[in-house]
C-alpha cells in the first residue's frame, strides 16, 4: 500500500502540470529530434513574435517575452507534447484596435505594454472561467465548414499581405481588397533580387522535404534567407 501511495502522488500533480510527467519519463532517444525541433521553432517564432508585437502596436521586444513565457508555461501546464504556442496573426490586430485608441494621445510605449498586459490577464481569467464552467463544448457548435473557411480565409489574407514583401516593396493599404489593388498598382517597383531570393526559399520549402526528412527545410530556408539578405543588403523596402 505504501508503494501505491507513492505512485499516486505524482499522478495527482501530473493532472495539473503534465510537463513534470514528461520530464520524469523523458527518453534520451528523444533528445536529438527535440533539439532540432527547438531550433526550428526558435527560428520561426523569434522573427514572428517580433513582427506580431509590432502589428499589435507594441515594442518588438515584447513579442520575444510573450513567445518565451507562453511556451514555458504550456510546457508545464499543457497536456499536448506537440502543440506550438505563440503570437497569432489574427489576435495582434485585435490587440492593436483595443489599445491604440487609449494611448493615441500620449504615444507612450509603456502605457501600451501595461494595457496589453491587462488585456492578456482579462482574457486569461475569462478562459479559465470558461474551462471551470466546462463550456468548451461551445466550440463544437462551429461547423467544420466554418472552421475550414476561417483558416483558408486567414491564409489567403496573410498571403496577400506578404506578396509586396516577396516582390521587394511595401504598401500602406488596409484591408484585403485595398492590398490587392495596391500590390497591382505598385508591381513595377518589384526588386528582382528580392523576388529571386523569395522564390528560391519557396522552392526549397517545396522540394527539400521530398528529398529528405532528416534536414529541416524551414530551418535551412530561414538561415539561408537571412544570410543572403545580409550579403545582398536586402531590406523590406526593396
Amino acid at each position: 500500500m505504501a508503494g501505491a501511495e507513492v505512485t499516486d502522488q505524482p499522478s495527482g500533480l501530473r493532472k495539473w502540470m503534465p510537463g513534470i510527467g514528461v520530464v520524469r519519463d523523458y527518453n534520451r532517444a528523444w533528445a536529438r529530434p527535440d533539439l532540432v525541433a527547438g531550433l526550428v521553432l526558435a527560428a520561426i517564432l523569434v522573427p514572428q513574435g517580433m513582427a506580431y508585437a509590432e502589428l499589435a502596436g507594441l515594442p518588438t521586444v515584447t513579442g520575444l517575452y510573450t513567445t518565451i513565457a507562453c511556451l514555458v508555461a504550456y510546457a508545464l501546464l499543457g497536456p499536448s507534447r506537440i502543440l506550438v504556442l505563440g503570437p497569432d496573426s489574427s489576435v495582434s490586430p485585435l490587440i492593436f484596435a483595443a489599445i491604440v485608441p487609449l494611448v493615441a494621445s500620449s504615444g507612450d510605449p509603456g502605457s501600451a505594454i501595461v494595457l496589453a498586459g491587462m488585456l492578456a490577464l482579462l482574457v486569461g481569467v475569462v478562459e479559465i472561467g470558461l474551462g471551470v464552467a466546462r463550456l468548451g463544448f461551445v466550440a463544437d457548435l462551429l461547423s467544420v465548414e466554418v472552421q475550414v473557411g476561417y483558416m483558408n480565409g486567414l491564409g489567403i489574407t496573410i498571403i496577400v499581405g506578404q506578396l509586396p514583401k516577396l516582390f521587394g516593396f511595401s504598401t500602406d493599404a488596409d484591408g484585403f481588397v485595398d492590398e490587392l489593388h495596391a500590390f497591382a498598382a505598385d508591381i513595377d517597383k518589384t526588386d528582382a533580387t528580392t523576388l529571386a531570393v523569395g522564390a528560391a526559399v519557396l522552392l526549397l520549402l517545396l522540394v527539400l522535404p521530398r528529398i529528405t526528412s532528416k534536414v529541416p527545410a524551414i530551418l535551412v530556408a530561414i538561415v539561408g534567407a537571412t544570410v543572403l539578405s545580409a550579403l545582398l543588403d536586402l531590406s523590406a523596402e526593396g
